[in-house]
């Protein structure tokens, strides 16, 4: 009878001892997790205004803290080469070069990576990121320090277009490599997964045609009438 009364006691001890253990646990868990939560359970127990009380409740997870620098600048680095698109498209679009096709041409590049900046603000906005406009990589500072020329000879644009094209897929690709480090502070799949779905497709396939333009374009230059191949392309330019 004792022995049972013993090992009783002992099952009933061996249960609370499980009991404090996981209350601990799951204290800890909801103070490290929830702390929206308990920001505004403090909040609510004093009798001052909530508004005075730091209520970390943000859509902030994962490793945008970190990694919204990296986008931050790949924002801006799309502004930048929106306007040189644009630039380029009006160095055709004048009465002396006429060149409506080239124009079309890259004044479409310079609206795709404007659209493309407003829907990575977008998406930073929906991480509980916000927008700096003054990040700014230092080679792209640099060019714009000693200056660029944009009007150019088109096959030296449509060249100069399939760069800038491959530096922003190449500033894609280092943003992916970023956030895929396994570090708590900057892992996060989801910003990578939206750079795969949303960027990496579209400069894929802007480059493979610019250069298809670029070769198709030398070989019309090799022939006896290079002044009625820029006709025929531009022509063709246009109806694209």
């Amino acid at each position: 009878m004792s022995a049972f009364t013993l090992t009783g006691a002992e099952g009933i001890m061996k249960t609370f001892v499980a009991f404090v253990v996981f209350t601990s646990f799951c204290s800890f868990v909801l103070a490290a997790e929830e702390s929206c939560f308990n920001d505004v359970v403090r909040a609510c127990k004093t009798t001052n205004k909530m508004s005075q009380f730091p209520i970390a409740c943000s859509a902030k997870y994962g490793g945008i803290e970190a990694d919204q620098e990296y986008l931050q600048k790949y924002v801006n680095h799309h502004f930048i080469r929106s306007f040189e698109y644009l630039l380029m498209s009006t160095h055709y679009a004048n009465y002396e070069k006429n060149r409506l096709g080239f124009e079309k041409l890259f004044r479409d590049l310079s609206d795709d990576t404007w659209d493309d900046a407003i829907e990575l603000i977008q998406y930073i906005t929906k991480r509980g990121g916000e927008m700096n406009f003054n990040l700014i990589s230092e080679d792209i500072r640099s060019e714009e320090l000693n200056g660029n020329n944009f009007e150019l000879y088109e096959l030296q644009s449509i060249a100069k277009a399939m760069d800038i094209e491959k530096k922003l897929a190449t500033e894609a690709f280092q943003i992916h490599e970023d956030v895929c480090r396994k570090n708590d502070k900057f892992y996060d799949p989801e910003i990578s997964h939206h750079m795969e779905e949303e960027f990496m497709p579209k400069h894929r396939d802007t480059i493979r045609k610019l250069a298809g333009y670029t070769t198709d374009l030398s070989n019309l230059l090799k022939g006896p009438d290079s002044s009625l191949a820029l006709f025929f392309f531009d022509e063709y330019l246009l109806k694209q």
